[in-house]
């Protein structure tokens, strides 16, 4: 009876591990960072050099020898790459937008097509008030246009500073908790529910360490994750429990760049994928774009300042700049304040000759402003178009790589309830075992 007894008794405590098991299954379904566990039962084997008769005929019974997690670490690193490459297009698409924004929101095309075409009214009229009047007015609003184009690009890069700082210190802190739960896997024994928890921990936070930067993962056999960050051979992240720190800097061109430390010793990163891959693509976008503008601002200036000093005014006097330059160059403000300052016509020419304001004319098919600022607009607007059509084709590969992990790791409610049946039928019979057990006995006993 001890025998059956003591197999009844290694049943009900197997499927016990079993029903857990498949209880914690059953509890995390909605869990995308959950992995599914399973029990390994086998066949409870003999203390070597000990087997009674009894045993010999009937077994030891069963016992959970570990919780297995199901993952395939392939199909996890696909998750991860094919999530950079997405997260990367999709940052780099913010930027695009908010450089469009900043392009179009002043309206600055239109703001030098009105002033060209007030200077083409004064030649018109060169000794009428009104054009004149109207001319300043339109030199206000373009001047105001340059400004809060350059105010507005300012203002993306510093949006995209803040960005960039989240993210490093957002990647410092995952790798400092990957570090931890490194120690917590080192720690733990091998196929527990523990070390299962652990290892879930680990691949949500490398998912999300995957988001941020393109990592490469390596896992030694107690499942600690060692991490490099932009390739395979870029800087470490992670290692044991040691982990990295990131920091981010601009320089004064535009372009930025991302340091990692660890011990004392400083690596470059360069980002392949993720956030920080999308904000090196928006800060040389928006570099190209500043220098473009700046330019543009530069030779508009310029131009029109020259043209006014070659002239003269209503009063004969030598012309004097129409435009002032701030700090950058598209702090661009009205100087002259009075219309007759205008310097419509030429050395020698009176009030009513218009030969110098002409210039403008030329000034505006050579410097082709109007038609630099749409060309400038509109390859934004096609590079965004591009970055959205990409985002679209690698949003599908992330979901179909997400969707081949969890075919492998994710929790199927039918099996479960099939496994739970199954189990609860094999925990009842057990304990049936130890009743039978119980009542044989209990009959031996009563034998007279």
């Amino acid at each position: 009876m001890a025998d059956l007894l003591s197999i009844g008794a290694s049943g009900v405590k197997t499927y016990q591990t079993a029903l857990a098991t498949v209880s914690e299954n059953i509890a995390n379904v909605g869990n995308g960072a959950y992995a599914r566990r399973s029990t390994n039962v086998t066949e409870l084997a003999p203390v070597q050099g000990v087997l009674s008769a009894a045993a010999a005929m009937t077994g030891y019974g069963s016992i959970a020898t570990g919780i297995n997690r199901a993952s395939d670490m392939f199909k996890s690193a696909a998750v991860r790459d094919s999530g950079a490459d997405l997260a990367r297009t999709q940052a780099g698409t913010v930027w695009l937008n908010s450089i469009q924004s900043a392009l179009t929101g002043s309206d600055l095309s239109t703001s030098l097509t009105n002033f060209f075409n007030a200077a083409q009214s004064v030649a018109a009229d060169p000794a009428s008030p009104t054009p004149r009047a109207a001319m300043l007015e339109s030199a206000t609003t373009v001047a105001n246009a340059f400004t809060a184009t350059g105010n507005a690009l300012a203002q993306v890069t510093a949006d995209m500073d803040a960005s960039a700082d989240q993210a490093t210190a957002s990647l410092t802190s995952l790798s400092a908790a990957l570090a931890k739960v490194n120690d917590g896997l080192s720690r733990s024994a091998p196929n527990t529910a523990q070390a299962a928890s652990l290892a879930d921990q680990r691949d949500s936070l490398l998912d999300q360490m995957s988001a941020i930067v393109d990592v490469h993962v390596t896992l030694d056999a107690a499942g600690r994750a060692t991490v490099t960050a932009g390739g395979s051979n870029g800087p470490t992240l992670v290692s044991g429990n040691d982990a990295a720190s990131v920091t981010y800097v601009r320089n004064g061109s535009g372009a930025v760049s991302f340091a990692v430390q660890m011990g004392g010793n400083y690596s470059v990163l360069t980002p392949n994928g993720g956030a920080l891959g999308g904000i090196a693509d928006g800060a040389q976008r928006i570099a190209d774009t500043r220098d473009q503008l700046n330019t543009l601002a530069t030779n508009f200036v310029n131009g029109v300042n020259s043209v006014q000093a070659q002239g003269r005014d209503l009063n004969n006097n030598a012309g004097q700049p129409l435009f002032s330059v701030g700090a950058a160059p598209t702090d661009v403000s009205l100087t002259l304040a009075d219309p007759s300052g205008i310097a419509a016509a030429a050395v020698g020419g009176g009030t009513r000759d218009n030969s110098n304001i002409l210039a403008l004319g030329t000034l505006r098919t050579s410097g082709g402003f109007e038609t630099k600022v749409t060309t400038l607009v509109a390859a934004n607007a096609a590079a965004l178009q591009n970055r959205n059509a990409v985002a679209a084709a690698q949003s599908a590969i992330h979901d179909g790589a997400v969707s081949a992990r969890d075919a492998v790791s994710g929790v199927d409610l039918d099996s479960e309830a099939v496994d739970l049946m199954r189990f609860q039928q094999a925990y009842s019979a057990s304990s049936r075992v130890i009743q039978a057990a119980r009542d044989t006995f209990q009959s031996i006993l009563e034998i007279r």
